[in-house]
């Protein structure tokens, strides 16, 4: 797997587009770096942009990002919301695939010192590229903001971990980090009051708020033996979170940086903030993500909220989304697009995929002169459409009156069938790609004996696949019958042929599936694999047409009342 890191820099100018704009295209100069999201802040007056690629093009990029930021941003000048300390505030790099923490820390460092050595730019580094204990926290490191850094400067303890410890007036100082996928995200709320903001922010955080003697604003600070003041913890591990007023929207929001979503995730946020703005006679207006989101953090926040409606969660992924969306009011302050927000759809391949053509391109497409699409593409997207029948039974059945106590179950069902759609329609494209593989390979010089050698086993390798991908469609249609067994048998009545149906479109793929293993079989030269994979496909293929038997009988004897 190609190694690929993530870049979230925070730079303090949200209202000058063409400075904005400037910074963005320092990054894009960089070659095999994708720019994801620019996000502006006009009240906060900071930009957060992410982009990804390759660990080096990614630091060559954020110091050119860092460079120019410096040259064009003031910091003497700046005015904003949020907490800064200078032009470029942060500088995460975060781990996306194919590469350890340990690694993107190593590049983190690469990059802190680049910046402190060429840009003459105090540099602290934090989290798990903290190179003291106390350093670790963002906000400890950019402690007293830009005002403060002057005096921080001085002080022996906060030498800057790379850079010159003396002021960059215009630049101030930056913050480099390795760290997990953060999610900055902020809860609207229907009060102007920051101090009302910031209590329910106490509520939540994993700091929580010092604790205090009789009054629990103006009491005495309770101290622990060290003198340290005591602290009563929030409901929310692995977050951090202030209230602030946005004079931009007119209404006060707690602002949540969402440290490790698998400890936190968003929904459960979301509604801890509910649940502590009720308490103090306030309400949640909706919410608002900055920068990106992974799409697995959205569709369990659609899961979430539709399992709090007894409501089946095997639906598709847009639906999931949607849900998320309204349930957390993630559009009440803006359009949110799922495209150029979620970080998967960015990354997507640009390349044409027939799973996405509509049922008459595809048609269209399969009938053409080109000899693919062919059967075994076919065979995966019938099968999708006997997995997709199957979710849709238990969907039905989840949502049938009188049935309100079997949700779960059938949700479960609906869940697994969805899992085997999508499977199936990415076996659709895997088809297709094989077969233009085998015929890469037959394209492939063979003037010199090397050539030749190397054409062969280009062909092998490619028709060995061409034979995976077909058995791969087989299996995946025989599991798949057990959910369509499973709704003939319990599934909503009033739907039992469209069971019936769904049996038949799995068999069908598998028998087409069949058909495709055979006919690449012939082109294997090794006779002890092609003897085993001609079993292998036969005995999967002779389980499906006794489950389709079985499916069959259950939907007739319900349709004749016979049972």
């Amino acid at each position: 797997m190609n190694q690929l890191i993530e870049c979230v820099p925070n730079f303090s100018e949200g209202r000058n587009q063409s400075i904005i704009k400037q910074i963005t295209d320092a990054i894009e100069r960089v070659e095999n770096i994708k720019l994801l999201n620019v996000d502006p802040g006009y009240a906060t007056n900071r930009t957060v942009v992410t982009f990804v690629g390759p660990p080096k093009d990614v630091v060559e990029a954020a110091f050119q990002a860092v460079k120019m930021a410096s040259q064009l941003i003031d910091m003497s000048k700046h005015h904003g919301e949020h907490p800064r300390f200078g032009a470029t505030d942060v500088c995460p790099l975060v781990p996306i695939a194919g590469i350890s923490m340990e690694e993107t820390v190593a590049y983190a460092r690469q990059l802190a010192q680049r910046i402190g050595e060429e840009l003459e730019i105090p540099v602290y580094c934090y989290e798990f590229a903290a190179q003291k204990e106390e350093r670790r926290s963002l906000a400890n490191c950019r402690s007293g903001e830009y005002e403060g850094l002057p005096d921080k400067l001085k002080d022996a303890n906060w030498k800057p971990d790379f850079g010159p410890a003396k002021m960059n007036v215009k630049a101030g100082a930056t913050a480099v980090s390795a760290r997990n996928f953060l999610i900055a995200y902020n809860v609207n709320l229907n009060t102007t009051s920051t101090r009302r903001a910031n209590a329910v922010a106490f509520d939540v955080r994993e700091a929580g708020r010092v604790k205090r003697e009789g009054d629990p604003v103006t009491g005495k600070i309770v101290t622990d033996e060290q003198g340290e003041p005591v602290r009563i913890p929030g409901s929310l591990k692995m977050v951090r979170a202030i209230g602030w007023y946005i004079e931009e929207y007119g209404v006060a929001q707690i602002s949540m940086n969402l440290t490790d979503i698998t400890v936190t995730p968003i929904h459960v946020a979301f509604d801890a903030v509910c649940k502590s703005a009720e308490s103090r006679g306030l309400r949640v207006t909706g919410s608002e993500l900055v920068g990106l989101i992974p799409l697995q953090a959205m569709l369990e926040a659609g899961k979430y909220f539709l399992r709090k409606q007894q409501r089946s969660t095997g639906v598709a992924d847009s639906e999931l989304i949607k849900i998320a969306i309204k349930s957390m009011g993630l559009d009440e302050l803006g359009p949110f697009n799922p495209r150029e927000r979620i970080i998967e759809y960015l990354l997507e391949d640009e390349t044409k995929k027939l799973a996405d053509l509509s049922l008459s391109s595809f048609a269209n497409e399969t009938a053409s002169e080109s000899p693919a699409p062919g059967g075994g593409s076919i065979s995966a997207y019938v099968g999708a459409l006997g997995a997709a029948l199957g979710g849709m039974v238990a969907n039905l059945s989840a949502h049938k009156r009188g049935w309100d106590h079997r949700w779960e179950e059938f949700s479960d069902w609906a869940e697994q069938a969805k899992a085997f759609q999508n499977q199936f329609l990415r076996l659709v494209d895997e088809d297709t790609n094989a077969f233009n593989q085998i015929m890469a390979a037959f394209g492939l010089p063979k003037g010199s004996e090397e050539e030749k050698k190397a054409r062969s086993e280009a062909i092998q390798q490619a028709t060995l696949n061409a034979i995976q991908v077909p058995l791969e469609i087989m299996k995946t249609a025989l599991r798949s019958m057990e959910v369509i067994e499973a709704m003939a048998a319990i599934g909503n009545p009033n739907s039992v042929s469209d069971a019936g149906v769904a049996g038949l479109c799995a068999k069908t793929a598998t028998h087409g599936a069949y058909l495709n293993v055979l006919i690449n079989l012939s082109g294997l030269k090794d006779a002890d694999r092609k003897a085993a994979l001609k079993h292998e496909a036969t005995e999967l293929l002779y389980q499906a047409e006794t489950k389709e038997q079985l499916i069959l009988k259950t939907v007739m004897e319900k349709i004749n009342g016979d049972s």
